[in-house]
């Protein structure tokens, strides 16, 4: 009985969580690509132009993943598990953007370490045109993986959207979720982050103006605050593949069945925080970024927007009489 409560409580559960990550990661991720958008310190920086990069992706990923859950919700049809379309669509839309969003967390972290390098070569190493190679590079990577990923999925009658070949299975099993969707990431992000909070500790003893100093010293923390929480936050989906590979759940045996959709939702919806929360660390870990947020909203978009509503009214037509003799000379 527990578990029948159990199991009509989940479907509920990831939506609400679905819909209030959505709602906030909306709000901060807009935030922050305003922010990196209208301040030139950030707009002219590699780093950042990977958090952009990622913000969007984010985007996308949770815009279909939650239409599809609303979908389901009102319609009480799960299309991805109906649709062999759909759930292509969904295995290659939500594929890409997560590896899209993975790899630009690693890239900024990477990139914090060479810029903030006490060795001119390594911070040389790193431009702007590699910046961009590397991200257009690694989409249509990302894209085809999925592409390919999505071409063995099928719709089960009673399992619905599965990957039938068996060597896909093993890949996705022993490779895809542990290593490529965890450790990997993991292992790159905090490295790199870490050895960039080095760099900027010492940082002092290199001969550069102290506003540069300063904004290192910014966007190093930031980077470093949202490399933590995106390990600590897809550390428990990635444990949990790694369960799954030596665990299978019968569903007739209801109560270790439950037991693992809840702890499948509950992680799920921990990795699915991790894109939103981003904006609120970096206020919360950086008094220069609040100021920076403020003086964006205030500058740039109230007063802009104030101008926009006033101007029909601030604006007074001249009366303009226009004599004879005048129109006699332009005749």
């Amino acid at each position: 009985m527990a578990s029948l409560i159990i199991l009509e409580i989940i479907p509920k559960y990831a939506l609400y969580s679905d819909c209030i990550t959505f709602a906030f990661g909306f709000i901060g991720n807009l935030l922050n690509l305003l922010a990196f958008v209208y301040l030139k310190c950030f707009r002219d920086q590699r780093c950042t132009f990977y958090l952009i990069i990622e913000i969007i992706s984010i985007f996308v990923n949770r815009s279909l993943s939650l239409s599809l859950d609303i979908s389901a919700s009102v319609y009480q049809s799960d299309l991805p598990t109906t649709s062999l379309i759909w759930c292509r669509i969904r295995t290659i839309v939500l594929g890409t953007t997560i590896l899209i969003s993975y790899s630009m967390v690693c890239l900024a972290a990477i990139d914090q370490f060479f810029s903030t390098s006490h060795q001119l070569y390594l911070r040389q190493l790193l431009t702007f045109k590699l910046a961009r190679c590397l991200v257009f590079l690694l989409i249509p990577i990302w894209f085809l993986h999925s592409l390919l990923f999505a071409f063995f999925y099928s719709i089960h009658p009673s399992a619905g959207c599965i990957i039938w070949n068996v060597i896909w299975i093993r890949y996705t099993t022993f490779f895809f979720y542990p290593f490529l969707l965890g450790f990997l990431p993991i292992i790159f992000a905090s490295s790199f982050s870490l050895l960039a909070y080095k760099n900027v500790r010492r940082i002092v003893r290199r001969q550069i103006p102290i506003e540069r100093r300063r904004f290192d010293r910014q966007i190093t923390a930031m980077v470093l605050i949202r490399v933590v929480f995106f390990v600590c936050l897809i550390l428990p989906h990635c444990c949990y593949r790694i369960y799954l590979i030596n665990t299978y759940f019968i569903q007739t045996n209801s109560l270790q069945y439950t037991i693992g959709q809840l702890i499948q939702v509950l992680a799920g919806s921990l990795t699915n925080a991790q894109y939103g929360i981003s904006f609120y660390l970096y206020i919360i870990i950086s008094p220069r970024y609040r100021r920076q947020v403020k003086s964006v909203l205030r500058k740039k978009i109230w007063h802009r927007w104030k101008n926009w509503c006033c101007a029909n009214q601030n604006q007074i037509a001249p009366e303009i009489h226009i004599s004879t003799a005048s129109n006699l000379e332009f005749m």
